[in-house]
C-alpha cells in the first residue's frame, strides 16, 4: 500500500519508510500521538519513532517534548540515539530538557548509556541554561570515564564554566587542554568578555596570536567590542589595522562592532566614515553612534541619528536623554522625556537617573518636584541610586529641605547617601550641618570616602573654617588612610586662599606630592583675585596657561589685572591673542523658572518677549534701591569704558533681569529662585540683598560654586563668597 501524506490519516501497515514519510506532513500532537499509536498497532519498536522524529527537521517545541516522553519510556535506549536525542535537545529552547534526559539514562542504564560523544550536547545544554552543579557532576563523569582529555570534551568544560560565571575554572581547564583550536579560544575569549574582564581578553588575544593560529572574524568582533568596552582606542586601532593587513573581510557583523568601538572611545569621526560605508544599520549601531556623539558634547549629530532611527528602544531613548542631561540642554533631555510618556515607553533606573540629573543641572524645582512624584508613583522610590539622586536634585535646586526630607525617608542608607547630604549642606553654606553630619556618619560606622572628604572640606572652606579644615585633611591622611587627590588640595588651597593664607596656599602648591595641575593653580589664583594680589595672581594664572595655553578664565584673569594696574596695551595683546585662537570668555547666562516655563537672560538681553517691561522694572528698581543707599559698583567691570557705560553694563547683568522678570510676576513674601552658570559679581550680590529687603522677597541664586540665601538684606554667604 503507497502511504498517505495528509495530515489526519495514518498509512496502514506502517514500515520504517513510510513512518518517515507520515512525520514528515505531521503537523500536529495528537497526529503524533495516532503515529505512535498506529507504530504500537504494527509491532515497530517505538525507538524506530524516536529515530525518525529526530531526524526530521525543524523541530517543533511539541515534537521534541513527545521525543523525550517517548525516549522515557523505552525500556533501553542504544547511545548514538541517546547522543541525537541530546543534541537535539540542547539546541532547543529548552535545553534543561537535555539534563533530564540524561538523568533517565543514569538512573536506566548507569554509565553504560553514554559515551565521549555525549559530553559536548550535555555540556553546552548545561551552559544554556546556566546549570553549574548538573556541570560539575557531568564533568566528574567525564573523568571517571577517561574522557576529560578529550579536546571536544574539555571545549565544552571551557564554555560551561565560562557560562556559568566560573571564568577562573573555565581557564584553569583551558591551560590543560593539549590542542585548543580557534573554537577553544574563541570560547574562552568571549567568557572573559561576558565576565567584563576586557584586559583579560587583550592579553589572551595576544597569546592566541603568539601560538601562530589566525583569529576569524568572530574573535576579531570580540576583542574590538572589548577595546571599546575598556575605552582602548590604540589596541582598537592596531586590532583594525591588522584586519586590513591580513585582508580580512569585513562583513556587516565586523563593520558594526569597528563602528561601536569607536564611538565608544569617542572617536566619532572614524566611526562616522565607518557608519556611512556600513549598509547594515542595526539598532545596536545607530545606538552606539548617538551614545558616542551624546558622550563627546556633539548632542546635535546625536539627535541628528537619533530622528532618522524608525525603531528605537529604551536604550536608545537613555542615551540620547542623558547626551542633553550631561550637556548644557537639560531643557531638551526633560522635553525628551515627556515625549517617551507620550508613546508610552515605560523608563528604566538609568533613564530615571539622566532625567533626575537634568533637573539637578537646571536647578528648576517645579519640575523636580514633578519628577520626584513619577518616581513614587512607578516604583522607583525605594531604589538607593536613584533616592541619592534626588537628595542631589534637591540641592541643586535650591531646596535643601527637601533634600534632607528624602534622606530621612530612605530605609537604608550608604555612603554616597551621606556624601551627598554633605555635599547639600556644603553647597548651602550650612557648614554646620555639614560637619555634624559628617561626625554621625563616622558614629554609625559609616567610612567616609574621598568624595565625602572633598564636600566636608568645601563646606570649611566657604564658612571660612580654616582650623577645622586643617584638622579634617589630617584625619583624611591618618585616620581613613586616603591618599589625597587634586580635589583635595585643590580645596585646601581654596579654604586658605579665602581665609587670606595666600602664603600658606602657595607653600602647599609647592610642597604637594603631586605635580599641582590647572584646578590647584586655578583656585590660587581665584584668591588672588578675591583679595586682589595681582602679583602673586599674575604669577598663578601664568601658570595655568603653562599647563593649559588656551585656559579662557586664566587669559581672562591677566587680562582684568592688567586692566586694574590701566595696563590698557597689555590687555589689547591678551584680547588679540584670545580672538586669534577664538577663545571667548563664557557668557554669563541666568535662568529663572515662572508661569510653567524656563526662562533663560544673558547679559544685555533683549529676546524676550515682555523685555521692554523687564527694563522698565529694572530702571524702577534702581531706583528704589537708590533711596537704600544702592551705588552700581563698577570694579568688576574691567573694560576701556567711560564710568557711564560702566554703569550700565553692571545693571545689565543676566541675573539682574531674570529677577525684574520674577519680580514683575511674584507678589510680595514670595521666593524667586535664580541659576546663573557664572560666580554672582560684587555688584550683583550687594543688589540681590536689598531687593530682599526692600521688597520682603525670598530669593535663592545658586551660582557657579554654591547657593546664595538673600532674605531681609542678608545673605546665607556671609558675604564670603
Amino acid at each position: 500500500m503507497s502511504a498517505v501524506t495528509t495530515p489526519t490519516t495514518v498509512p496502514v501497515p506502517l514500515n520504517s519508510t513510510t513512518l518517515h514519510t507520515v512525520l514528515s506532513s505531521s503537523t500536529s500532537l495528537s497526529h503524533l500521538k495516532q503515529i505512535h499509536a498506529q507504530v504500537l498497532r504494527s509491532n515497530l519498536h517505538p525507538s524506530l519513532l524516536l529515530k525518525l522524529l529526530l531526524s526530521s527537521p525543524p523541530f517543533s517545541s511539541s515534537s521534541l517534548d513527545y521525543a523525550l516522553s517517548v525516549f522515557t519510556h523505552l525500556p533501553t535506549c542504544h547511545t548514538p540515539l541517546s547522543n541525537k536525542l541530546f543534541r537535539s535537545l540542547s539546541r532547543s529552547a529548552k535545553p534543561e530538557t537535555a539534563l533530564l534526559a540524561y538523568e533517565k539514562i543514569r538512573l536506566k542504564e548507569g554509565l553504560l548509556g553514554i559515551d565521549r560523544f555525549s559530553f559536548p550536547p550535555l555540556l553546552k545544554a548545561a551552559s544554556r541554561a546556566s546549570g553549574l552543579n548538573e556541570g560539575k557532576e557531568i564533568h566528574g563523569v567525564a573523568a571517571k570515564l577517561g574522557f576529560d582529555k578529550d579536546p571536544f570534551v574539555q571545549t565544552g568544560l571551557v564554555g560551561m564554566y565560562a557560562a556559568c560565571d566560573r571564568i577562573l575554572d573555565a581557564r584553569f581547564v583551558f591551560d590543560k587542554m593539549s590542542y585548543r583550536d580557534v573554537v577553544a579560544w574563541s570560547i574562552m575569549i568571549d567568557g572573559y568578555y561576558q565576565s567584563g574582564l576586557y584586559d583579560d581578553v587583550l592579553r589572551l588575544f595576544e597569546e592566541m596570536r603568539s601560538s601562530n593560529l589566525k583569529p576569524d572574524e568572530m574573535i576579531l568582533s570580540t576583542i574590538i567590542s572589548a577595546c571599546g568596552r575598556a575605552r582602548n582606542l590604540s589596541y582598537g586601532k592596531a586590532i583594525h589595522d591588522f584586519i586590513i593587513e591580513t585582508n580580512v573581510v569585513l562583513d556587516t557583523y565586523l563593520q558594526s562592532s569597528l563602528v561601536t568601538m569607536y564611538a565608544s572611545c569617542g572617536c566619532m569621526d572614524m566611526a562616522q566614515e565607518l557608519f556611512t560605508k556600513n549598509s547594515s544599520r542595526n539598532l545596536v549601531v545607530l545606538t552606539a553612534m548617538v551614545s558616542g556623539y551624546s558622550r563627546v558634547g556633539r548632542v546635535e549629530d546625536a539627535r541628528l541619528i537619533f530622528d532618522q532611527m524608525d525603531e528605537k528602544d529604551l536604550v536608545c531613548w537613555s542615551a540620547m536623554i542623558s547626551g542633553y542631561a550631561e550637556s548644557d540642554e537639560p531643557q531638551q533631555a526633560l522635553n525628551l522625556f515627556s515625549e517617551m510618556q507620550v508613546l508610552g515607553i515605560k523608563p528604566d533606573q538609568v533613564n530615571i537617573l539622566s532625567v533626575i540629573s537634568a533637573c539637578a543641572h537646571l536647578g528648576v524645582l517645579d519640575r523636580a518636584k514633578w519628577i520626584h512624584m513619577y518616581v513614587d508613583k512607578n516604583g522607583f522610590g525605594g531604589v538607593l541610586p536613584i533616592s541619592n539622586a534626588l537628595i542631589d536634585m534637591y540641592a541643586k535646586c535650591g531646596n535643601l529641605g527637601g533634600a534632607r526630607r528624602v534622606f530621612e525617608k530612605m530605609p537604608s542608607r550608604n555612603v554616597i547617601s551621606w556624601t551627598s547630604m554633605i555635599n547639600a549642606f556644603a553647597i548651602h553654606g550650612d557648614a554646620s550641618n555639614a560637619l555634624k553630619f559628617f561626625y554621625q556618619m563616622k558614629d554609625e560606622n559609616i567610612k567616609p570616602n574621598g568624595v565625602t572628604f572633598v564636600g566636608v572640606l568645601y563646606a570649611c572652606s566657604h564658612a571660612g573654617l580654616v582650623e577645622e579644615g586643617r584638622r579634617i585633611f589630617a584625619s583624611m591622611i591618618n585616620e581613613h588612610n586616603i591618599t589625597p587627590k587634586h580635589e583635595h588640595y585643590g580645596c585646601m588651597v581654596d579654604l586658605f586662599g579665602r581665609g587670606k593664607l595666600l602664603i600658606d596656599a602657595l607653600n602647599l602648591v609647592e610642597t604637594m606630592p603631586v605635580a599641582p595641575n590647572v584646578v590647584i593653580w586655578g583656585s590660587l589664583m581665584a584668591a588672588c583675585q578675591v583679595h586682589g594680589e595681582t602679583e602673586l595672581g599674575e604669577f598663578a594664572a601664568k601658570q595655568v596657561l603653562e599647563l593649559e595655553p588656551d585656559h579662557d578664565g586664566a587669559l581672562v584673569q591677566l587680562s582684568n589685572i592688567y586692566a586694574k594696574e590701566g595696563r590698557w596695551q597689555d590687555v589689547g595683546e591678551i584680547r588679540n591673542l584670545m580672538k586669534q585662537r577664538g577663545i571667548s570668555k563664557e557668557r554669563g547666562c541666568s535662568r529663572i523658572e515662572l508661569n510653567n516655563g524656563v526662562h533663560e537672560f544673558v547679559m544685555a538681553d533683549r529676546k524676550h518677549k515682555q523685555a521692554d517691561k523687564i527694563y522698565e522694572k529694572l530702571a524702577e528698581v534702581v531706583k528704589e534701591l537708590k533711596l537704600v543707599g544702592y551705588t552700581p559698583n563698577t570694579s568688576g567691570v574691567l573694560v576701556d569704558l567711560e564710568e557711564k557705560g560702566k554703569k550700565e553694563v553692571v545693571l545689565w547683568h543676566s541675573e539682574k533681569l531674570a529677577l525684574c522678570y520674577g519680580l514683575m510676576s511674584e507678589g510680595k513674601g514670595s521666593c524667586i529662585r535664580i541659576v546663573k552658570n557664572l560666580r554672582v559679581c560684587a555688584d550683583c550680590h550687594t543688589f540681590i540683598k536689598l531687593v530682599s529687603k526692600v521688597y520682603g522677597m525670598e530669593i535663592i541664586v545658586r551660582d557657579r560654586t554654591r547657593f546664595h540665601h538673600y532674605k531681609g538684606g542678608v545673605c546665607s554667604c556671609n558675604d564670603y563668597w
